[in-house]
């Protein structure tokens, strides 16, 4: 089953059920308003959708019309938390040459991972306004989970029964402003704007066996202005999402809607390329002595696409543009 969320002039939108081949959608307001709901009550509304999610896929659903990811904000506009990991060993150590910092204790026995803010997500196609491009823009492309409720300390082997939805997002972060705010000990605030997301989310049994293990094994394609960045592939997270998952759960419950960020998809081999700027300029620092590519600017794009063993595109595309923001006052 694919959910999606259209524009209808409120903040969460209007929920969509999507075909599998991302040709058509039926509105599934009526049945549940938006997904933040549908997630909510999943256990009664989840065979509801599902039936018409099949009608769909068979061709005999009524109020059928042409699915446009350009009317989509992301499929879970806003909700009560975002939790970003960084469960690529690769990417993290990589991050702590570029910043020149300590290396993180217990770093390969328990993940990384930020709160940060869920009240503001992009859609796939929404313009990205930025305050300065002195402040370091870079895209991050990841993999996530939307669970359900999650008791306070359940374990990572229980962990993935609460995943509801699968989705595929960019992190974009400001690198100029993420090493104070790493030393500073209270982690980012200012370092990570909204994150977008591509348009649609989707069951994990869409993907078959491209999901196992808690982990999205697809290739992450990324453009940067047109050109090829990278193609790394998720089956490479050194924590599965059940271990995500029950980190964030030790010491809290996890609501309804919770979405749980992979961190930046980063593969150990090289032909992989990267899925954000600063891993590339940390390897041309190893390789040359000092970065060769610099941040994004103003009127730049970013197209970020996972991609399935058939060619199918699974969440769909993020294709955006960063702008400058306009300052209130200024």
């Amino acid at each position: 089953m694919k959910l999606a969320t259209y524009r209808n002039g409120r903040p969460d939108g209007c929920l969509m059920v999507v075909s599998r081949d991302l040709a058509s959608a039926v509105d599934v307001s009526a049945l549940a308003p938006d997904l933040l709901h549908a997630i909510q009550g999943w256990e009664r509304l989840a065979p509801q959708l599902q039936q018409i999610s099949d009608a769909l896929n068979e061709g005999c659903a009524t109020g059928a019309i042409v699915f446009e990811p350009a009317r989509c904000m992301a499929p879970l506009p806003r909700t009560f938390q975002w939790c970003d990991a960084s469960a690529f060993l690769n990417h993290g150590r990589l991050m702590e040459r570029a910043f020149n910092t300590a290396p993180i204790p217990d770093f390969e026995s328990v993940p990384v991972m930020y709160q940060g803010a869920a009240d503001d997500f992009l859609g796939p196609h929404d313009a990205v306004p930025l305050p300065d491009e002195a402040l370091g823009i870079d895209f991050e492309g990841e993999f996530g989970v939307i669970v359900g409720s999650v008791a306070m300390g359940t374990p990572p082997s229980r962990a993935l029964e609460a995943v509801r939805l699968l989705v595929q997002l960019n992190d974009w972060s400001l690198r100029a402003l993420g090493p104070r705010e790493m030393k500073s000990g209270f982690g980012f605030l200012q370092a990570k704007p909204s994150t977008s997301f591509a348009p649609v989310a989707i069951t994990p049994d869409e993907l078959g066996d491209a999901w196992r293990d808690g982990r999205v094994h697809l290739d992450l394609e990324v453009e940067w202005n047109g050109q090829a960045f990278g193609h790394p592939n998720g089956g490479e997270m050194n924590f599965g999402f059940g271990e995500l998952i029950a980190h964030a759960a030790r010491t809290r419950r996890l609501s309804a809607g919770t979405v749980i960020g992979s961190g930046t998809v980063s593969n150990v081999s090289r032909d992989a390329g990267s899925a954000c700027i600063a891993e590339r300029r940390v390897i041309e620092i190893i390789d040359h002595g000092e970065p060769r590519t610099a941040f994004m600017r103003f009127g730049d794009r970013v197209r970020m696409r996972a991609r399935a063993s058939g060619g199918e595109l699974p969440f769909g595309i993020i294709e955006q543009q960063v702008v400058c923001a306009g300052v209130p006052g200024a």
